[in-house]
């Protein structure tokens, strides 16, 4: 299925850090550099792909993945080939989370097709669900847009704080994924409401991670992206030497990493991530929860150990044959201090690369854009297109009467400049001309509140495009879930947003090195 859907390739944004590593501005040892080109890019996957024997670590690390269709064939190739990986990732999020979650997949599956095509290094695109995750409040809500709105989708049996996400109970769903059907309207193709369906099915074994690992594999394995489960035994497993290292190095680590922070602060940047003083990068689940380790402390015996976001990249390198990750804006901020541990650790430094970023505009939404006359621009100023409606809804008499009188307030002062410099009151009529300024502009504002309340019909369109395109101010790919764009435009949404994304892969394969 194809559609007349418009996706917009976006700059990525972020932080001033974020940024300045995006155009290659900060100090060559925060950030490991990217190759020079084709010829450097082969250079590296072959590199990559010869450092260990990779095939004993795909097959301990099979139950994790468990891959399916198209994403097998793909895995199995590469594997069989020696080949390299492209990964990117995500902590679970409310059926899927943003749409970002998706930017994330289909950048990194853009850039492992280009660079395969480029070097002739097999490559597949791994996604690593983040389900040792703990933060239930980030992976508890999404929003969706409807007409005239934005609504709100939550989760409320919250776990115990510290409880990874892959042990969290799904709890009862059922009116939410309503509500996200709802959000959908007139279904085009109905898949992608039902594997969340299937996903997000309340049952006494269904947890937060182990829904959204179900949700990203229906979505991403037809595209030939395998899913990696983080929290699963064999991850553990193939990560505990890493894990026991950073313990045995909390302490060198911890004084890197201040250090480092030192050196972003004085660069007039502020750490992503903040230094914990007497904390290790280690997490220990004991039982059903997770705490994290404080440097000196040794692992207690047989508990599974998990990483921080600082620690994860370092471990991922190590564990996959992985030549890049493809981070967001606040992850490639981070990786300016996943340098310095992966140094202090003596360990390869993860290359992160800016992902790919997108607006997806639909067909209807497309044509209210139209019909207003309005753009995504003048959606990012908070009341910009409503006010300009308002005022064009407003009578040609009064708009001619207050353009008139604004006009006599300003013109008074030169009017009266001899008279006022005579009696020496020049500033009293500047005063009074600017006070009376302000009451015409408080006049109006309140003429263009009663027109707003008049024209319902005009409101209701200009907010159902602010919901759709920039919500609460932010960015669409932010704040909006992808399942209603899914079920209005087809799966096949996903190869569009994927051929959108070729550009910016191809980017990232140029001769300039950063």
């Amino acid at each position: 299925m194809r559609t007349d859907t418009r996706i917009i390739t976006e700059p990525l944004g972020g932080s001033a850090l974020s940024r300045a590593i995006q155009a290659g501005h900060t100090p060559t040892a925060w950030v490991a550099p990217r190759p020079a080109g084709i010829e450097g890019w082969r250079q590296h996957a072959q590199q990559r792909a010869g450092e260990k024997d990779w095939a004993a670590v795909w097959a301990r690390l099979a139950p994790a993945i468990q891959s399916t269709g198209a994403a097998d064939e793909r895995l199995r190739r590469v594997v069989a080939a020696g080949g390299v990986v492209v990964t990117t990732g995500q902590q679970p999020g409310l059926f899927g989370g943003p749409i970002y979650t998706l930017s994330k997949a289909v950048s990194a599956l853009a850039f492992a097709d280009a660079l395969e095509a480029a070097t002739g290094v097999p490559t597949v695109a791994v996604f690593w669900a983040a389900t040792d995750d703990a933060d239930f409040a980030e992976a508890s809500s999404v929003a969706v847009a409807r007409r005239g709105g934005l609504d709100v989708l939550r989760s409320v049996d919250a776990p115990p704080p510290g409880t990874p996400m892959s042990l969290a109970p799904l709890g009862d769903l059922r009116d939410q994924v309503e509500r996200l059907a709802a959000a959908c309207g007139s279904t085009a193709d109905v898949r992608a409401l039902d594997f969340v369906r299937d996903a997000y099915a309340a049952g006494s074994r269904a947890t937060v991670g182990g829904a959204f690992v179900q949700l990203m594999r229906s979505l991403l394995e037809p595209l030939g992206m395998p899913v990696l489960d983080a929290s699963h035994e064999a991850v553990t497993a193939a990560s505990a030497p890493v894990l026991s290292r950073a313990l045995g190095s909390a302490g060198d680590v911890e004084r890197a990493l201040a250090s480092r922070s030192a050196e972003v602060r004085s660069g007039g940047f502020q750490p992503q991530v903040e230094d914990v003083k007497g904390l290790a990068l280690v997490f220990a689940r004991e039982g059903r929860i997770k705490r994290r380790l404080a440097v000196g402390e040794a692992a207690p015996n047989a508990v599974p150990l998990s990483p921080n976001v600082l620690l994860r990249p370092i471990v991922e390198r190590e564990i996959l044959p992985t030549v890049a990750y493809m981070a967001g804006p606040g992850e490639l901020a981070y990786f300016a201090q996943v340098s310095v541990v992966a140094h202090t650790l003596q360990l390869g430094v993860p290359l992160a690369l800016p992902r790919w970023s997108c607006t997806v505009i639909e067909p209807e939404i497309q044509r209210l854009l139209d019909r207003l006359g309005t753009s995504i621009e003048e959606l990012s100023d908070p009341a910009a297109l409503e006010s300009r409606l308002a005022r064009t809804a407003l009578d040609e008499d009064a708009r001619n009467a207050l353009a008139r009188f604004r006009a006599s307030l300003a013109a008074l002062p030169e009017s009266l400049a001899t008279t006022a410099e005579a009696l020496d009151l020049e500033r009293a009529v500047q005063g009074a001309a600017g006070a009376m300024l302000h009451r015409a502009d408080r006049l109006e504002r309140r003429l263009l509140a009663a027109v707003k309340r008049r024209e319902t019909a005009l409101m209701t369109d200009a907010a159902t495009l602010r919901a759709a395109l920039r919500p609460r101010g932010e960015r669409q790919e932010r704040m909006l879930n992808p399942v209603p764009m899914l079920t209005r435009q087809g799966l096949s949404l996903l190869e569009d947003m994927k051929a959108v994304a070729v550009p910016h892969a191809e980017s990232m394969l140029s001769a300039r090195a950063s």
